[in-house]
């Protein structure tokens, strides 16, 4: 996708590495096939499975579970709204971090990027306790398709002015309150980055798991 073009230079290619982490993403957990970075169509499988979403390679891992069964090991709370929430608590959080399932892992990056478009172009009042969490791999990347279009819009909605201005994104937990705009984009796209990453290694372990069982 071009950016339109009143779109601040300096974000032109903030929002081009988005764009293309974001259709990467997608396609990974979808598929068939994904662009493999070059350009090739690189097979991955058939979309993400309720199983393969929810699976716990460790024991003890932090996931997306049941209201109605309480927090996981070391969770204190379930964050989100509805049925289903995601294990979470108080900083400081447990040491060594838990392990986070693919399921914890979409929920992070859905919620994160639909609350920082709703503290950019919106309300600017949405919390995490009126977000809910996704009860399955389907309705689940369709929460982080959603989260991904909020933000992409409200990326085209920024002029050069707030690119520069600290706390442009009201967004309650992270350091948008004390950091310049344009460095929220960036570091919103190294998030997008590196669970996305995460995300696609777990769908590669999980497969040969399987495959060797």
């Amino acid at each position: 996708m071009t950016p339109p073009s009143a779109t601040p230079p300096r974000l032109v290619p903030l929002l081009a590495q988005f764009d293309f982490a974001r259709e990467r993403l997608t396609a990974r957990l979808s598929g068939p096939v994904m662009d493999s970075g070059d350009g090739a169509a690189t097979a991955v499988g058939g979309p993400l499975t309720d199983e393969e979403w929810l699976w716990e390679p460790v024991p003890g891992c932090w996931s997306v579970r049941l209201r109605a069964g309480g927090p996981g090991p070391r969770a204190t709370a379930l964050a989100g709204c509805g049925p289903w929430g995601r294990d979470a608590a108080a900083y400081p959080h447990p040491w060594p971090p838990p392990f986070t399932t693919l399921a914890w892992r979409l929920s992070h990056l859905a919620e994160m990027l639909a609350l920082r478009a709703d503290h950019t172009a919106g309300s600017r009042s949405l919390t995490r306790d009126r977000h809910p969490v996704a009860g399955g791999a389907a309705e689940a990347v369709a929460a982080f398709e959603a989260g991904a279009a909020a933000w992409r819009e409200a990326l085209l909605g920024v002029d050069e002015a707030a690119l520069d201005t600290v706390g442009y994104c009201t967004y309650p937990h992270g350091s948008d309150a004390e950091e310049p705009f344009v460095d929220i984009a960036w570091w919103v796209n190294q998030e997008l980055l590196h669970h996305g990453a995460e995300i696609a290694l777990l769908r590669d372990l999980h497969r040969d798991t399987a495959a060797r069982a």
